[in-house]
């Protein structure tokens, strides 16, 4: 049975804060189908949000110079292990991709961001964790 996103209080995803274009690119995919972004500056942010938050996805860019995209995820998967993580890089090298598999990332987008991949990533998150095709 697909989830009824009203009774789980709306879709909340949560990504990296970042000073180039991405929150207004990633805001083009989400406000359509009336999904909240919500944005963190750094991993204690992360955090504290998705502890009083309920959180779909986190979206974590591993370049980000404020804190350290990796560590961030890591910090996630063992505090909140439920909450699927999506990497952005700009280095999608074996060295990362090795690293974002060991910490059980859903997936690796290189940057710059194809908001057609993303959303197809979206899309298999949500269908197979949520039984939704909200991203479809």
């Amino acid at each position: 049975m697909a989830t009824s996103w009203s009774q789980v209080g709306g879709v909340n995803v949560l990504a990296s804060a970042a000073d180039w274009a991405w929150p207004d690119a990633v805001r083009s995919i989400f406000k359509p189908r009336g999904v909240n972004l919500l944005m963190a500056e750094n991993a204690g942010e992360f955090v504290n949000i998705i502890a009083t938050t309920r959180i779909h996805t986190a979206i974590v860019d591993a370049d980000c110079q404020r804190s350290n995209g990796l560590a961030t995820v890591k910090i996630i998967r063992r505090d909140y292990p439920l909450v699927p993580c999506i990497v952005l890089t700009h280095r999608a090298d074996k060295e990362l991709l090795g690293k974002a598999l060991q910490l059980e990332a859903v997936g690796v987008v290189a940057k710059p961001v194809n908001m057609d991949i993303l959303q197809r990533l979206l899309n298999r998150v949500f269908l197979k964790r949520y039984d939704s095709d909200l991203f479809a």
